[in-house]
């Protein structure tokens, strides 16, 4: 395969992987109105994951012979970032609203660009400068123009939305490096399994402790909401995106994920009447 095949096959395989993210918000919003707890969406998310990776991981001993210092560095260190994310990312969607919180996330190219610049090596070039810098001032403009679903509904209010997103962005950038710097060494699927396994017994084991241990999603139908999110959000997107990371540099693969505040907010928009202005 060619350069230019391989370079353009990454950026569709970005675009997928942004497009799937873009359901996040308005599935977890759908939870969240059906009463599941904010800590409890991000947990079992990656949960029902975490199973479908361990039982494909077993059935074709993918997760056989991995090196100890993988372990620690996907499982420990990419597993923190998954953990953190996720409970980031529930409480900017219940406070700043599905497009402000997919808005606030995508101030993670400039972190991306920069990360990768000192601990990747790849260039910062001007047109990627400019590429990051305009998706954090797109997602400014959004923020601007979207909802609060939180605000009155005893979520975390505007504040706690705009600071949950930003933490999601920056546990994004780390875990796009990683992946970079990981993927080509260890595999698509080992990485994103150790790492998502990770987060879930991260998450298991801290959640109970700060007195917020994750409840069962309410009734059948939020069970189907989480493997809505389980399959799309975290199986299929994650794989788009660990191959794109792999056919193109971190800075481009942050920035045409992009494409996810667009699906989140027209969904948004669409779904939950959630406004946005020009």
């Amino acid at each position: 395969m060619g350069v230019p095949s391989r370079r353009l096959i990454g950026y569709l395989c970005a675009l997928g992987a942004g497009t799937l993210w873009g359901t996040t918000g308005p599935l977890s919003t759908a939870l969240y109105a059906a009463g599941a707890e904010l800590t409890g969406i991000g947990f079992w998310r990656i949960a029902v994951a975490s199973v479908g990776f361990l039982g494909w991981g077993l059935l074709r001993r993918d997760l056989r012979g991995v090196e100890p210092r993988w372990w620690l560095i996907a499982a420990l260190g990419g597993g923190t970032l998954v953990a953190s994310f996720e409970v980031a990312y529930q409480f900017g969607i219940a406070g700043a609203g599905v497009a402000g919180a997919a808005a606030l996330l995508y101030t993670a190219p400039v972190m991306v660009a920069l990360l990768a610049h000192l601990t990747l090596g790849e260039r910062l070039t001007l047109s990627k400068g400019a590429l990051a810098i305009a998706v954090g001032v797109g997602a400014a403009l959004t923020v601007r123009g979207g909802s609060a679903a939180g605000e009155g509904t005893g979520g975390p209010g505007i504040s706690g939305g705009v600071l949950g997103g930003l933490i999601a962005a920056a546990s994004y950038a780390g875990t796009t490096v990683l992946a970079r710097f990981t993927v080509p060494r260890l595999g698509a699927f080992r990485f994103l399994a150790l790492e998502i396994m990770g987060g879930t017994l991260i998450l298991g084991a801290v959640l109970p402790l700060t007195g917020r241990a994750p409840a069962l999603p309410p009734g059948p139908g939020g069970w189907m909401y989480v493997a809505a999110l389980a399959l799309g959000t975290v199986w299929l997107a994650n794989g788009f995106f660990f191959a794109a990371v792999q056919r193109i540099e971190a800075t481009p693969t942050a920035v045409t994920a992009t494409i996810e505040p667009v699906v989140g907010a027209l969904l948004a928009l669409v779904l939950f009447r959630q406004e946005l202005t020009v």
